[in-house]
């Protein structure tokens, strides 16, 4: 038995013999440096994440195929929270079981949440001087450029016909102009791929389970293949009590403590909320954390999501460690008795708590039963529809992002069924408009990397307010 209650699933000498590898070839020492190259190369959001995870573990280590890959990415995507720290937390359950994952899925998040902490922290101090406020104008119209890249290159990977690119359209409409919840886009994708399956099942199966000539050779599969993992419903209550613990025996302990008014208690409650009820990972998840934050709770000034989301951007880690920027700014500005700083720091590890504590408890929970049923075909088709339908939902994002960045004033067109946010063409940021082109052309016509075109457009942004306002 393992320590997550499953049988021992280490191959058979025959099976090893057979295929050549086994699951012995990967030592943890050697694993656990693998998921820190992962850590500090994982800039650039979901897409650019899941990029260097498949060229460290797919293409150079032959460690996982190229279906299993993918199918634990639709899996992911299928899931609240962020897609490429749980495909990380995936793949190392596959690797080394529980602690493979808990290592995997914790050095994907720490260096994001020590970056993201410490420019909280600079931010809050110094947000109101001339040179912050330049950079991060700079910033935020250079993030629009990344937004679009990630539609693309995971487009890429998910529209592979006409069926899922009519799926992506549907899923674009439905949450910007009809203001549809992602969770009825992902049932009703999820319905899709399973009926149209029936009818084209080529078309709906663009990952399915099972490819022998990709999967032969690698080190998971030879592993996992010569002895699955037998899911049951005794390791799976042992799963959630244990994460279910984790996750909200410190957040009662702070309402018995502090009452259900204080920060901490409010935000640990919310972003709880969060993790569970908002699908398609920090691009989906920003316009109602946005909404929620400035208006319903007043933790943050409007505009200031889209700073947070560019430190995210920034540093390496999920993009939704975004809610840790929230969660300081929130309690830096509702102390209570202490230190705002303190308060600060302490909000930002709530959060932080309560958003990936759950990521933890859907992989260990999860992954067993996605590996039993990794043959299926119509599941296939169905978590190939999600993924089509989450590549409409990050294009959302990118029209979102667009209008609130370039326009400075919105206004809502609410008829016929449909909520739709509209630019008033007068308040127009010129100088915004202008960062974000030159970003645009430094990514799609001479392949800058994502720091040189941060860089050029910070400094774009530091110019304009230095050099243009003053002359202007």
């Amino acid at each position: 038995m393992t320590e997550d209650g499953v049988d021992k699933e280490t191959p058979t000498d025959s099976a090893a013999a057979a295929t050549g590898v086994s699951s012995r070839d990967v030592s943890f020492r050697e694993a656990v440096w693998v998921w820190v190259q992962v850590a500090a190369y994982s800039f650039g959001g979901p897409a650019g994440q899941i990029a260097v995870m498949h060229k460290l573990l797919v293409s150079r280590k032959r460690w996982i195929s190229e279906r299993r890959f993918l199918h634990a990415m639709n899996y992911t995507m299928l899931l609240p929270g962020p897609e490429a720290q749980q495909l990380a937390t995936y793949v190392g359950w596959l690797l080394h079981r529980t602690k493979g994952g808990l290592v995997a899925g914790t050095l994907f998040i720490l260096p994001g949440f020590v970056s993201i902490l410490l420019l909280s922290v600079l931010y809050a101090e110094f947000g109101e001087l001339t040179a912050v406020e330049a950079i991060f104008f700079g910033l935020q119209a250079a993030v629009l450029a990344i937004v679009v890249e990630a539609v693309i290159r995971i487009g890429e990977r998910a529209l592979e016909n006409a069926f899922m690119v009519a799926i992506a359209v549907g899923a674009f409409v439905g949450i910007f102009v009809f203001d549809v919840l992602f969770p009825f886009i992902v049932l009703a994708a999820a319905i899709v791929g399973v009926l149209g399956y029936r009818a084209f099942p080529d078309a709906f199966t663009v990952t399915t389970g099972h490819d022998a000539d990709d999967e032969s050779g690698a080190v998971i599969d030879a592993a996992v293949e010569a002895a699955p993992a037998r899911p049951s419903t005794g390791r799976a209550i042992r799963v959630a009590a244990i994460w279910l613990t984790l996750w909200f025996a410190p957040l009662s302990a702070m309402y018995v403590a502090l009452g259900s008014d204080h920060i901490f208690v409010r935000e640990g409650i919310f972003f709880s909320q969060v993790a569970v009820v908002v699908f398609g990972g920090a691009y989906a998840v920003l316009a109602y954390i946005a909404q929620e934050a400035v208006v319903t709770y007043g933790w943050l000034e409007p505009g200031e999501m889209i700073d947070g989301l560019g430190m995210a951007e920034t540093t390496p880690g999920p993009l939704i460690q975004v809610v840790q920027f929230v969660g300081f700014m929130g309690a830096y500005r509702n102390p209570g008795g202490l230190d705002p700083l303190v308060a600060g720091v302490l909000g930002s590890v709530v959060v932080t708590w309560v958003t990936f504590v759950p990521c933890f408890l859907f992989i260990f929970l999860g992954a067993p039963y996605i590996e039993y049923l990794r043959g299926r075909e119509s599941l296939s088709a169905a978590l190939s529809a999600i993924t089509a339908a989450v590549v409409g939902v990050i294009l959302n994002l990118a029209l979102w992002f667009a209008l609130h960045v370039l326009f400075g004033e919105l206004r809502t067109y609410d008829e016929y069924g449909m909520s739709l946010l509209v630019p008033v063409l007068e308040t127009i940021d010129l100088a915004a408009v202008l960062i974000a082109v030159g970003s645009f052309v430094l990514v799609f016509l001479f392949d800058q990397g994502m720091f040189r075109t941060l860089a050029a457009a910070m400094a774009a942004g530091v110019a304009y307010h230095f050099v243009v306002l003053p002359v202007a």
